[in-house]
């Protein structure tokens, strides 16, 4: 039977050690993942409070006026921290599409506990572990989003351990391509639109994300996430309380070799009755990218090929894939005030 809509997988079976109900979450995993891409989880473990205080806290920032963001703009297009304005991003541009920047603004935040040495300072580590920049206000936005990043990356260590076990593969088996991640939290906001969006123009375009999976919560608001089924139709993405939304991306498909999904994915504008109504047309996500160490070579997994099935892709390390795709979403958006 197809999916028409998001699967929710409990995976407190998983996280408690339970031998079957273990096989089960996994074995629920792999058909989400080979079919759609896209799943919600339950029984997850992270505290509401966590997730409530962080999503206020970006709410607070959000509704600064505009010079107060800036503050903390984007330094260069090839630095993934700092604020966005918007339209400043077009991620159909990173499918070869042309399109208009996205109706968004957004801050990026990297990895916050990095160690130093001689890993992190090499040429090919680029720009991946530049440190991140921090507002003024909230006087509380650093500490709360350095306790959310922590924790997003302690729940996307476990899927990737839930993965590859639904990949019959030894549940430790990402762990050292993904010890010393580029991960990235970004906070999104798509603010209410006063003015019809031009031609093309969507709130986030469609796009696959590019490295293992990422980790969504947002509110409800109308205008919202749709994926693409591999049928080809269109799938709401309304989430559920007390969950998180989960899908995969371009790093997991290239290890699959197809059988799973990174899929098409974007956020749609809202109708144009309510495209002025603040109250249920302004949309607010916290993502969470989980992404391999820049070194960790993207190649198709040995029990994903053989006769009859070749492989599609050549073996790419993650960081020279995240460098192709991020720089070919850049725009130079023009800075307006925006509603607060």
């Amino acid at each position: 039977m197809k999916m028409h809509q998001i699967p929710v997988i409990d995976i407190a079976p998983f996280l408690q050690g339970d031998p079957e109900g273990r096989r089960q979450v996994a074995h629920e995993m792999n058909r989400a993942c080979e079919e759609i891409g896209f799943f919600m989880v339950k029984g997850h473990g992270v505290a509401q409070d966590l997730i409530d205080e962080t999503y206020r806290t970006a709410e607070a920032f959000f509704h600064l006026p505009l010079e107060e963001k800036l503050t903390i703009r984007q330094p260069a297009p090839h630095i993934s921290r700092g604020y966005t304005p918007l339209a400043g991003e077009s991620l159909s541009a990173s499918l070869g599409e042309k399109a208009p920047g996205d109706l968004k603004e957004m801050v990026d935040m990297g990895p916050i506990d990095v160690p130093g040495g001689e890993y992190y300072s090499r040429p090919e580590a680029a720009n991946h572990f530049e440190p991140n920049l921090w507002p003024a206000q909230p006087e509380n936005f650093r500490p709360v989003m350095e306790r959310y990043y922590r924790r997003m990356n302690r729940l996307a260590n476990d899927l990737m351990a839930i993965f590859a076990l639904a990949l019959d593969l030894p549940e430790d088996f990402f762990f050292d391509k993904i010890d010393k991640s580029l991960s990235a939290l970004r906070l999104i906001c798509y603010p209410e639109q006063k003015e019809p969006p031009v031609p093309g123009q969507l709130r986030s375009g469609a796009h696959t994300d590019y490295g293992t999976l990422t980790i969504l919560t947002s509110n409800r608001a109308v205008g919202g996430l749709q994926a693409r089924h591999r049928d080809g139709y269109w799938v709401d993405v309304i989430p559920e309380p007390g969950c998180f939304v989960i899908n995969i991306g371009d790093a997991m498909q290239v290890w699959t070799n197809d059988r799973w999904v990174s899929t098409l994915h974007r956020v749609v504008n809202p109708p144009a009755a309510l495209s002025g109504d603040a109250g249920s047309a302004r949309r607010q996500s916290l993502v969470f990218f989980h992404q391999p160490n820049y070194d960790a070579v993207i190649d198709t997994l040995a029990s994903c090929y053989g006769p009859g099935r070749p492989k599609r892709y050549d073996p790419i390390t993650f960081g020279e894939h995240w460098t192709r795709k991020w720089m070919a979403t850049k725009t130079t958006p023009a800075v307006q005030p925006m509603a607060a």
